[in-house]
């Protein structure tokens, strides 16, 4: 085992930007399912957020739930599962395949 895991690239996926940047150079010098699991999860969240914080009102109030999904991901990335988001964790899985 490397020092660096997919697990340890998992968790770092979900701090900040900056981290999720810092996850997806780490994964590719140490490629893991995990690891690309989870940065297609925080990936998919990073969008969605930043496409609601652009619709007044609606799109504030479903930023609550992507709250949520985020503390999900969080804890399936350090109990080192793939387990995806409710709702949209599938698509992600399915749209950014390409990417990672």
């Amino acid at each position: 085992m490397s020092a660096i895991d997919g697990r340890t690239i998992a968790i770092i996926a979900y701090l900040t930007l900056i981290g999720w940047i810092i996850a997806l150079v780490l994964h590719l010098g140490n490629q893991s399912s995990l690891g690309a699991f989870h940065l297609r999860q925080m990936l998919g969240l990073m969008l969605t957020a930043l496409v609601l914080s652009i619709i007044p009102v609606v799109g504030w109030m479903l930023s609550l739930a992507l709250l949520v999904f985020w503390v999900l991901g969080l804890v399936s990335a350090i109990q080192g599962e793939q387990k995806p988001l409710p709702l949209i964790g599938d698509l992600y899985q399915q749209a950014f395949r390409m990417i990672l």
